[in-house]
């Protein structure tokens, strides 16, 4: 009789304390670590992971599965990437608490913020909820295959509380202030992981407006956390908007974590050209914790931007006027009108016309690069449309419409908005390095036809563990980082460990046969919607309480994710 459920032999153990590795057995009984070191007896089922690295389950903590976990199973792409807990919420929207009447404005915000279409919502939801703790009741009957927590997003709750004038971002009353409080408590006690807003200008609703949160005053922000310190507990996600200037944003920052006592996490980048102001900010997060709170920064370890194409969301034509007569057509159309002499011409002479503004970062020439089999997000400047325009001495514009005629309308480009400082993953390296910050902003579950950065995990064992071409990380930091560290960042402290009587949550990883693959697009929305999926290979299991959810990169289809109520 086998004294144990599953036993993982011989591997190389990062236990993500960021410790020693350790040669060694891992043993699991009811979904947790039973010993870890030499195991003599058997396991129901066994793993040989001789010459693989044994890891902790990973912590994605920026994510938006907030419809996808309850419309599907597999929450990919992060799980096939060794993500074993996915916090959701992030950014202040999502789609609870909402009354009946509020849905197609919560579509509205979503569909604008995250690039999720509105019919795959509409669809796909049951809207059978109106509190946040009734949606997290929902959430919790779902099957999935990693487990999820769930931020309060600030742009639901501001509307539940005000209606139409939260909405219209009017200033919030000491009522609507009290009424926020009192529901951001019983969001907490009911299991939310923290409070989350957005600040960003560029975060637009579908329709073009400002969000609800946009602008919202931040006494606002502090008695709604408030209700976190009532309850005692939660974590505070923000956004700020750095276009304004991080001396005023990261007061934000400040006030909210002297006056609630409660810690905070944000988005920390760099910018491609100009100072390192971000510096200035690692400053300020130091300040922060050497006075008593924590804060915490997140922090893409890739150029943070979009992936533009003729079947995406975005591409360098598709705000050009001449654009519209083929914008409806099926690619094979749109590429067939495109060697149109008459079409080039119109459309390599055209600006954009007024939109969305992630539009623009599609004619950014200097960063916009082709994107590949395999993948490089850290290609040489010289890659760039700008870059290649000037060695052949042509437009940029050329290079970029000459890419897409090659391809038959299937090539991809990497528009890098940031995090790629002079062309390099210096500044990059530099965050990830600092005690304060974490990996993050996958943005899983949103941006579907835009980004695809759920796969960042892999990334950065590729990167800067398996190249490490001048920026590099050793495996146990960087295990570290992508565990333990970032499950502290928002409370759940006993997650992201392997220790006896941890929560068994455990990749086991062939480092030379890790790869990452091109984006894809792929058709398994509710409504028959699309969106972009990245896959992995080099995961031999992904475990989640003791059970194989992934087995050689291919779901098994174990589905033990719970919904994590608080931290």
């Amino acid at each position: 009789m086998s004294e144990y459920d599953l036993v993982i032999r011989g591997g190389t153990i990062a236990d993500g304390s960021g410790g020693d590795l350790i040669d060694g057995d891992v043993a699991i009984s009811d979904g947790k670590v039973s010993v870890i070191g030499t195991v003599s007896g058997t396991g129901r089922e066994e793993i040989d992971a001789t010459g693989k690295i044994v890891t902790p389950g990973f912590v994605d903590v920026h994510t938006h599965y907030d419809g996808q976990s309850i419309w599907a199973e597999e929450l990919s792409p992060s799980s096939s990437h060794g993500v074993t807990t996915a916090i959701m919420g992030n950014c202040g929207v999502g789609f609870a608490p909402c009354r009946q009447a509020d849905h197609d404005m919560l579509i509205n915000v979503m569909e604008g913020v995250e690039d999720i279409p509105g019919v795959v919502m509409s669809d796909g939801l049951p809207w059978n909820w109106e509190t946040f703790p009734e949606y997290l009741d929902v959430v919790a009957k779902g099957k999935r295959d990693i487990d999820v927590a769930a931020y309060l997003p600030h742009s639901p709750l501001r509307v539940y509380a005000m209606g139409a004038r939260g909405a219209a971002r009017e200033p919030a009353n000491e009522e609507d202030l009290a009424m926020m409080r009192k529901l951001c408590r019983e969001a907490m006690e009911a299991g939310a992981i923290g409070f989350a807003t957005s600040r960003l200008s560029i975060h637009k609703t579908a329709d073009g407006g400002s969000i609800p949160t946009f602008e919202a005053d931040i006494a606002e922000l502090e008695a709604i956390c408030g209700g976190m310190a009532d309850a005692g507990t939660g974590t505070f996600q923000v956004v700020l908007d750095a276009f304004v200037g991080w001396d005023k944003e990261y007061k934000v920052i400040e006030r909210v974590v002297e006056s609630s006592g409660r810690p905070a996490t944000f988005t920390l980048a760099s910018g491609n050209d100009g100072p390192p102001r971000w510096r200035r900010v690692l400053e300020m997060i130091d300040r922060t914790n050497s006075y008593g709170g924590k804060a915490t920064a997140q922090i893409m370890p890739r150029p943070i931007g979009l992936i533009a194409g003729l079947e995406l969301t975005v591409h360098p034509f598709i705000l050009c006027p001449s654009w519209a007569k083929i914008a409806d057509l099926p690619v094979e159309q749109q590429v067939a009108a495109m060697r149109d002499p008459a079409m080039r011409e119109a459309l390599l002479s055209e600006e954009f016309e007024p939109g969305h503004p992630f539009n623009a970062l599609a004619r950014d020439w200097n960063w916009l690069f082709p994107l590949d089999d395999p993948p490089d997000y850290a290609p040489p400047k010289e890659m760039s449309m700008a870059g290649q325009a000037a060695a052949k001495g042509c437009t940029p514009q050329e290079i970029a419409y000459d890419r897409l005629l090659d391809t038959d309308g299937k090539g991809l480009f990497l528009a890098a908005l940031g995090n790629y400082e002079n062309g390099t993953l210096a500044s990059a390296h530099e965050m990830l390095s600092h005690p304060h910050c974490i990996p993050g902003l996958g943005d899983g579950g949103a941006h579907y036809g835009a980004i695809c950065d759920a796969s960042y995990s892999t990334y950065l064992l590729k990167q800067y563990v398996q190249k490490a071409n001048g920026f590099r990380f050793n495996l146990p930091q960087a295990i570290h980082m992508l565990s333990h560290k970032a499950a502290s960042a928002v409370g759940l402290n006993q997650r992201g460990l392997l220790k006896a009587g941890a929560k068994a949550d455990i990749n086991v990883i062939d480092m030379d046969r890790l790869e990452l693959h091109l984006p894809e697009i792929v058709r398994d929305l509710p409504a028959g919607g699309q969106r972009l999926h990245q896959r992995a290979t080099g995961y031999d299991a992904t475990i989640v309480s003791g059970e194989i959810i992934r087995r050689f990169d291919q779901s098994t289809g174990a589905r033990p994710g719970q919904l994590i109520r608080g931290a």
